[in-house]
């Protein structure tokens, strides 16, 4: 992948919205925050806040992951859903389109990781330094050499999904860290953060918001 910023222009698409929060569906290529530097400017924050002024940062996707993030309006809103990640109280669920035709149908990955700082922002299996890091997984569908599957992380690792898949020998296709030759041929990253359940800040209804995958 080039290291040209190119992000996509698409419309904000609002996935639902009230008084306390707002949930949208990034597009792939779009960094979550700015960058450092004037080209790195353009991120979803930015333009999320150019039509929801009040509109303040609960977490982040990486750059070329699509899918489902959340907001907080208020900053009551923001600091009871950053405590609902901080705590592991929230539930993801992701998509992806994995190399090579993944043998058990469920799984867990339990590979603690740490940033590996000579060619950062990469990060790496580290058994005696690495934070605990936990993926189940469970296989949709192979065929054609590749494997359609549903991650569903326990914990909250900096490319922990990435990393994970890469070291079980399935890296995500279009990935341009983990993936290497074929693999990383796609036009994307094929990661998409398909669903978020949360606790809504005001009266902490159990809330689930969805947003398909486009690949």
């Amino acid at each position: 992948m080039s290291d040209d910023y190119n992000p996509p222009q698409d419309p904000l698409v609002v996935l639902d919205q009230d008084h306390e929060i707002l949930v949208v569906d990034k597009p792939s290529g779009l960094l979550s925050v700015p960058g450092k530097g004037e080209h790195l400017a353009d991120c979803l924050i930015a333009r999320v806040q150019a039509a929801f002024p009040s509109a303040l940062l609960v977490h982040r996707l990486d750059r070329d992951t699509s899918g489902v993030m959340i907001f907080g309006l208020t900053p009551h809103a923001q600091r009871h859903l950053g405590k609902q990640f901080e705590d592991r109280r929230t539930k993801k669920t992701y998509v992806a389109r994995v190399w090579g035709e993944v043998a058990a149908k469920t799984g867990t990955i339990d590979l603690p990781l740490i940033v590996d700082w000579p060619n950062r922002p990469l990060q790496m299996v580290d058994h005696e330094n690495g934070r605990s890091a936990v993926t189940d997984y469970r296989v949709m569908r192979v065929g054609k050499g590749e494997s359609r599957v549903r991650l569903y992380p326990k914990t909250g690792r900096s490319h922990q999904l990435r990393v994970h898949m890469k070291e079980i020998g399935h890296p995500i296709l279009g990935d341009p860290f983990y993936s290497t030759g074929a693999a990383r041929d796609f036009p994307r990253l094929m990661l998409h953060s398909e669903t978020l359940q949360f606790l809504h800040p005001d009266g902490g209804q159990g809330m689930r918001v969805t947003a398909k995958a486009p690949f």
